[in-house]
């Protein structure tokens, strides 16, 4: 008796250390597949939004990674990491909000990595024109009352708008027909809707294919405003760090820069 009761225990012993094994395996292979299927999350700003689907294609094609993006104006993306929210690589429309994100302790660089430079521009719908060519001088037409702009206080390309204003000496005339938006994406539907019969926005949305059927945009002189440097950090404690540095890496090559400039942007070097 006493010898069977030592098998039946050791029996039993081995079954527990199987199901013990078997439960770790599980867990193992259960918290493999949640990592690999964990996504780079990227805090973009709102002029990005018609040019970054283009690249994330090619990238997630070549790495097999896959990426998640959030729009936004930089100051509510900015906001957000330092407040912790789980972002991995944060591309700015400047430098100012991604050296807020370093100062905050929230980014692993000591200074933001410009990774493209913007161009704002003019645009008008079509039938705001009547046939007429757009110029800047289209400000100051009486029959324009409402001119979309991004908030200054929240986005990089709002803060050029205000700068322009002032540089071409129409911004007393024209502030009380000022519409802020909270980003440059709102402030361009406002102008493609209607709500406003032009709009100071981001070259990289005026070419989205919406925006070039339904109006027209002239470039503002870049020395009617400070230098739109578009900035990125990569985010300290990030879960896809190695991600994270390999999209950035990506946007940086040759192939890279030769997307951002075909949706708007200007090259970083």
């Amino acid at each position: 008796m006493p010898k069977l009761h030592t098998r039946r225990w050791a029996c039993l012993s081995v079954l527990k250390h199987r199901e013990v094994v078997s439960a770790c395996l599980f867990l193992l292979l259960t918290c493999g597949f949640v990592a690999a299927q964990t996504p780079l999350r990227i805090a973009a700003a709102a002029d990005l939004q018609p040019v970054l689907p283009a690249l994330i294609s090619v990238f997630e094609k070549n790495s097999g990674i896959h990426v998640a993006v959030s729009y936004a104006s930089s100051a509510t993306l900015a906001a957000q990491i330092l407040s912790g929210a789980p972002f991995d690589l944060f591309l700015a429309a400047d430098t100012s909000f991604p050296q807020k994100v370093i100062a905050g302790g929230r980014a692993e660089e000591s200074a933001p990595v410009m990774y493209a430079r913007g161009t704002l521009v003019l645009w008008a719908r079509k039938d705001a024109l009547h046939g007429a060519p757009l110029t800047v001088q289209f400000l100051s037409d009486p029959k324009v009352t409402r001119i979309a702009i991004a908030n200054p206080a929240h986005a990089p390309y709002g803060r050029a708008a205000i700068a322009t204003l002032h540089g071409l000496g129409v911004y007393d005339a024209l502030q009380n027909k000022l519409v802020y938006a909270e980003n440059i994406a709102q402030a361009a539907q406002y102008a493609a809707s209607g709500n406003a019969q032009c709009g100071l926005i981001s070259q990289t949305l005026a070419e989205s294919a919406a925006l070039r059927a339904s109006g027209a945009y002239i470039a503002i002189p870049a020395s009617d405003y400070p230098p739109i440097e578009q900035g990125a950090v990569l985010i300290k404690g990030a879960q896809q760090s190695v991600a994270a540095q390999k999209f950035l890496q990506w946007i940086l090559s040759s192939q890279g820069q030769s997307l951002l400039a075909a949706g708007g942007l200007m090259r970083a070097q």
